[in-house]
């Protein structure tokens, strides 16, 4: 349903729903003109009004007209369509640049100060460009407000959508290309802000907040690493049988496990948890597929693989 609140939330709006309007009511004028005519030949022609059947010769005039016609509103069109799609591709060298990751089954997003986040913060009336890498399979980042939408591909370069948010709030993102199993969980927000406050979280000293609650919590900040990288999407912490094995009471126990062909019994303990983080294709558990989990080598510090141990240990502690 069409939002007039948020008819500008980004620079794109405007000619996107232009050509969407321009061509739904083109394309509304020719269904009911088509079928008042339809119409009025059924009753014109019907057997009781015209019992013998006419030969209608053929009109070179008429054949003209609606080949003419119909081109030169497809071109009008393709025009405002052109019109609204071709600035999509040219970002302003000024543009901020961030890097949205898109994986199974989630979304997060990095800034140039290193600051990672699953909720895209964004200023206010600041070009941005979303440099976009798959790192799985095809994804489809969507922006419904902003009137943009941009295939993820795995290995793709240059990749990428920019807009210009111009109006503060809250708003919806998610992916709109079926991934797989767990494909709704791929919904996050943007978070639109005044410049200065965007700065401020951006500034804020995530490092120094994030070792602050690791030293209070690491099983709390462990749950948030991985609730962030979309762990909970494939695996339970209740016992139920996901994608993945579920992490309830995991710590410590024995696990059969298929290693270069091989059938070997491990226990899950640090070693174990750092080997499938960052090489999850070489002890496949039984019962479950290979290739259905890629690295997380060089998104995770050891600090956050420390945290999710902790948090992994609580879950054989008591139940969630």
């Amino acid at each position: 349903m069409y939002n007039s609140e948020i008819t500008k939330a980004s620079n794109f709006v405007q000619g996107v729903d232009t050509a969407f309007l321009v061509i739904l009511g083109i394309s509304f004028i020719f269904l009911i003109g088509l079928t008042v005519v339809m119409l009025y030949f059924v009753y014109r022609y019907n057997k009781k009004r015209n019992p013998k059947p006419t030969q209608i010769e053929g009109s070179v005039k008429l054949e003209i007209i609606w080949t003419v016609v119909p081109f030169i509103l497809t071109m009008f069109m393709f025009y405002y369509g052109w019109a609204g799609w071709k600035p999509m591709h040219n970002p302003p060298k000024d543009a901020m640049e961030i890097t949205a990751y898109g994986r199974m089954w989630n979304f997060s997003f990095e800034y140039d100060n290193g600051r990672r986040s699953d909720t895209l913060f964004l200023p206010k009336d600041q070009p941005v460009k979303l440099n976009l890498v798959a790192l799985d399979v095809l994804h489809s980042l969507y922006i419904p407000a902003f009137r943009v939408k941009q295939d993820m591909v795995p290995g793709k370069k240059d990749n990428f959508m920019w807009f210009e948010p111009q109006q503060e709030g809250t708003f919806e993102l998610f992916c709109a290309e079926y991934c797989g199993l767990q494909h709704s969980y791929m919904y996050t927000y943007v978070e639109v802000m005044e410049q200065n406050a965007f700065n401020d979280w951006l500034t804020d000293t995530t490092s120094v907040a994030s070792s602050i609650a690791a030293a209070a919590s690491p099983t709390a900040t462990g749950r948030k690493v991985m609730q962030n990288i979309g762990c909970f999407a494939c695996h339970s912490i209740d016992g139920t049988k996901l994608v993945g094995p579920s992490f309830k009471g995991i710590w410590g126990e024995t696990q059969t496990v298929t290693t270069g062909g091989e059938k070997r019994e491990i226990t899950v303990d640090e070693d174990y948890v750092r080997k499938s983080i960052f090489d999850p294709n070489a002890d496949i558990v039984e019962g479950f597929g290979k290739g259905l989990m890629v690295t997380y080598e060089g998104q995770l510090s050891d600090e956050d693989v420390d945290n999710i141990i902790e948090y992994l240990k609580s879950l054989s502690d008591h139940e969630e």
